[in-house]
């Protein structure tokens, strides 16, 4: 038999900084590590929409301050296109992820933004 891991300590230091999620009554009754990525997945959700919404910010301002220098407008137009496509690569593995937890079953995954 294998002993259990012990995350008291992460419960704890997460829960100082404001992190909230159900600690599992018994090593054996839930993963605490499945908890702790559960907990931190609305943070990481808006740390990237925050990212993307900076980059747009960052890539307009690039573009309006090249003076139509090709190089400068191309750049530009590069971190614009990065914004979108890691913006399409969040929202499409939010919902794929929604997706396979509905095909599976796995109530914790579809509660997870509620």
């Amino acid at each position: 038999m294998k002993p259990a891991l012990n995350f008291d300590w992460l419960y704890y230091e997460l829960s100082k900084i404001g992190f909230k999620f159900a600690k599992p009554a018994s090593p054996s009754t839930g993963d605490p590590l499945g908890e702790i990525i559960s907990a931190l997945l609305p943070y990481l959700f808006a740390g990237a929409g925050l990212l993307l919404l900076l980059y747009f910010i960052f890539g307009g301002l690039s573009l309006m301050l090249s003076r139509g220098d090709p190089k400068a407008v191309q750049s530009a137009k590069d971190k614009i296109t990065s914004a979108v496509i890691g913006f399409i690569i969040v929202f499409v593995s939010y919902w794929l992820v929604q997706i396979v937890g509905i095909i599976l079953g796995i109530e914790a995954i579809q509660t997870i933004f509620k």
